[in-house]
């Protein structure tokens, strides 16, 4: 079968892969879509460590078509999103509704995967750029027929992310002034996400002013190419700063926007060695710095919850996929991608 491969000096498109059938608690799904997120990106050039050989992708959807033992809340034929949490459900933070702490879902790669007899790792528990896969059963979450398979791929990471870092970690509130630090795939999910909660003015922030008119569709009530003017729209300063970018002089300026009591919110990723430098006494306003791992989620409600809300009109996923490409193109999906020429590209088998 076909998968995108990074063998730690190049990725290639290749279609001798195997996966193996799902065991105990596991879920075998047929990908239908599966969107290029810039963490795919990061485990190419680096910025985050993987062992490899490894099959990339980790925002997908697809169609189940087998199930191991013990698995009933899906089935063979059902439409799922995939989550990259592959939680156990036993431990104390699992059971605190804190399955982004889960010890069991992170730093413990598995291998599903086969290529000319050699054992290939699995992407954030995940490998949703293959034409199959196998999850977790916790991993896999029923998804109404009438979403459009490649919207719903996106629903599992940057719809997580960015929506739940709003709702479920920041808790923005009625009436809140909320700046978006990057307007890419995150970004735009945060902006929708601080629409949703009833934010009363959302300021974007992106270099490429291309980008003000998607913004804006998304929910922002005022867009900028600089941290430099935000001061000038919100004198007293921001509830809420989320960075969605990953550089560290960013970082210090969603710090420095907060008014009293506000909070900076890190989603983007920059390198593991970065550090990042505040202003001690500007902490005791009881300002905060927030980490935030995968929005907070607790995918088995959340993407559920998200499906209905894009059913309902509330949430766009159909706006955010900006670009399609047949596996084949990955390349070129690729080369869009690190250009920002795409909020998200999704790639198709």
């Amino acid at each position: 079968m076909r998968g995108v491969v990074f063998d730690g000096q190049q990725v290639q498109v290749v279609d001798d892969l195997e996966v193996r059938d799902p065991g105990p608690g596991e879920v075998l799904v047929a990908i239908s879509a599966a969107g290029l997120c810039h963490s795919d990106l990061s485990v190419v050039d680096g910025t985050i460590p993987f062992p490899v050989p490894v099959v990339l992708g980790h925002e997908g959807a697809g169609v189940v078509e087998a199930v191991g033992a013990g698995v009933t809340h899906v089935g063979p034929g059902d439409h799922v999103a995939l989550s990259t949490l592959a939680n156990c459900g036993a431990c104390a933070e699992c059971d605190r509704g804190r399955p982004t702490m889960c010890r069991q879902a992170i730093g413990r790669p598995g291998r599903p995967f086969r290529r000319g007899g050699q054992a290939v790792y699995q992407f954030a528990s995940n490998s949703a750029f293959a034409e199959r896969t196998v999850v977790k059963a916790v991993q896999a979450v029923r998804v109404p027929e009438d979403i459009p398979l490649p919207s719903a791929a996106l629903i599992g990471c940057g719809v997580l992310t960015g929506v739940g870092a709003v709702l479920n970690r920041a808790r923005v509130d009625r009436g809140d002034r909320v700046v978006v630090i990057g307007a890419g795939g995150i970004g735009l999910n945060v902006i929708q996400g601080a629409r949703i909660a009833g934010a009363l003015r959302i300021v974007a922030v992106d270099a490429n002013p291309a980008k003000e008119a998607v913004a804006r569709q998304f929910g922002a009530t005022d867009f900028l190419t600089s941290v430099e003017g935000v001061r000038e729209l919100l004198p007293e300063g921001a509830d809420h700063a989320f960075e969605c970018v990953g550089r560290v002089e960013l970082i210090r300026a969603a710090v420095d926007l907060l008014d009293r009591h506000g909070q900076a919110v890190l989603l983007g990723v920059p390198a593991a060695t970065a550090e990042a430098s505040f202003r001690v006494s500007s902490m005791y306003l009881d300002k905060s710095i927030l980490g935030c791992r995968y929005g907070s989620s607790r995918p088995q409600r959340d993407i559920a919850l998200y499906a209905e809300l894009y059913r309902a009109g509330r949430l766009l996923l159909d706006e955010l996929v900006t670009a399609t490409y047949p596996v084949e193109d990955f390349e070129k999906a690729r080369a869009d991608a690190e250009a920002g020429r795409v909020a998200r590209g999704v790639l198709t088998f």
